[in-house]
Parts: structure tokens; C-alpha cells; sequence
């Protein structure tokens, strides 16, 4: 198995209407395996999740745990968990999600929106445990 990595992608934003000065620096985290891809996109706050996630225990998911931290710490008002495209996800990537909740929820500045897909098993019978968590979170299913 092809271990994890945490990759840094930078692109810089020129507004036309601003000087040179304001350029603006949005840092693209992505945690990938040839099973899944674990993405945040800055300009949207959404992390997205794709694939299939059956890691082996809490150390396996170290490097996703690093992405969603690294995000809750920038504490965008509103962050989105897109998880339409995850097709699979084992109980320890369910706790994985379970502790962005918490950590969200502790924030108090934060509002946290999660797009699932209501054709995929898991998703059904495991994000309403969100709502116990968070009753403030947005649940969406497609």
C-alpha cells in the first residue's frame, strides 16, 4: 500500500481592480492514495472526499487528521464537507469525521455544512450521527 503524503499546492490570485501589492496566497491540501483523494479547496472552504477510505486505525489516517485540522485552525465561518463521492468509509474514518465535528463545534465560530449522497449505504446510516453532535450542522443529501 502506497503510504499517504500531505501535499501543498500554491497558486496566487491577482485581482485586476487591486494593485500589485495585494496579491493573495490560498494554499490547496490534499491527502490522496491510489483509493481515495482527500481535498480542501480554499475559495469554497469545502473539503472534499473521494474514493474508497478503509485505512488501518488512526495512524493510517494521521495525514487526513493533519489536513482537517490544519483547516478548523484557519476557522472558516462556514466550512463544507463534501462527501457525495465517497463510496466507503470504515469506522475509524467514520471517527476521524466524527472529531472534525467536535473540533468544529468547539470553535463556536464556525458553521458546518456536509453534502452527502443519499444512494450511498454509509452515508444513510452514519452522518445522522452528526446532527447529535452538532444539531446546528446542515445535513444535505442528493
Amino acid at each position: 500500500m502506497q503510504l499517504s503524503r500531505l501535499v501543498y499546492s500554491y497558486r496566487y490570485d491577482l485581482s485586476i481592480s487591486e494593485p500589485l501589492t495585494s496579491m493573495t496566497e490560498s494554499a490547496e491540501l490534499e491527502v490522496k492514495d491510489n483509493e481515495y483523494c482527500v481535498r480542501y479547496h480554499p475559495e469554497t472552504k469545502t473539503i472534499t472526499f473521494q474514493g474508497e477510505l478503509q485505512l488501518s486505525g488512526m495512524d493510517e489516517y494521521a495525514p487526513i487528521m493533519s489536513l482537517l485540522d490544519e483547516v478548523v485552525n484557519q476557522e472558516p465561518p462556514v466550512l463544507t464537507l463534501d462527501l457525495r463521492k465517497l463510496e466507503f468509509l470504515n469506522s475509524s474514518g467514520v471517527n476521524v469525521l466524527l472529531s472534525l465535528v467536535i473540533k468544529v463545534r468547539d470553535k463556536k465560530t464556525m458553521q458546518l455544512m456536509v453534502e452527502g449522497s443519499e444512494n450511498i449505504f454509509w452515508q444513510s446510516r452514519s452522518l445522522n450521527n452528526i446532527k447529535r453532535l452538532m444539531p446546528t450542522a446542515q445535513l444535505n443529501f442528493t
